[in-house]
């Protein structure tokens, strides 16, 4: 999992988020502590702790005293907004200019999806 270019702990806390949107930790679930991460991606558990502090900072997870760390109510769903988001501003805008400079028009461009989609 761990990629270069990218900062450990961002990868960490994407993972979760990933498992959090594929239901693997639904809402109250604990997720792994930090020594878990730190022991499974061979990592400093301060590096895991960054990655997981980033969660509790967005209200993604919640830390109960003494027992853990778990997924907040709703954070799913606020994730969920948040890549939709992502995905238009990094794919959808740019995709939607290269479009307009190359002379397709929207009705051409949803058939081109629509006909990669069903060979994909």
């Amino acid at each position: 999992m761990i990629e270069e270019g990218k900062p450990i702990f961002v990868q960490i806390a994407e993972q979760i988020e990933n498992d959090i949107i594929d239901g693997i930790y639904p809402t109250e679930t604990q997720v792994p502590s930090t020594n878990e991460f730190a022991s499974f991606y061979r990592i400093n558990p301060a590096t895991a702790g960054k990655g997981v502090n980033l969660l509790v900072d967005d209200g993604i997870l919640y830390k109960k005293r003494g027992i853990g760390m778990f997924v907040a109510e709703g954070a799913r769903e606020r994730l969920i907004v948040k890549r939709r988001d992502a995905f238009r501003d990094e794919y959808l805008r740019p995709l939607l200019a290269e479009a307009a400079k190359l002379g397709i028009d929207p009705q051409q461009l949803t058939e081109m999806i629509t006909k990669e989609g069903v060979s994909a």
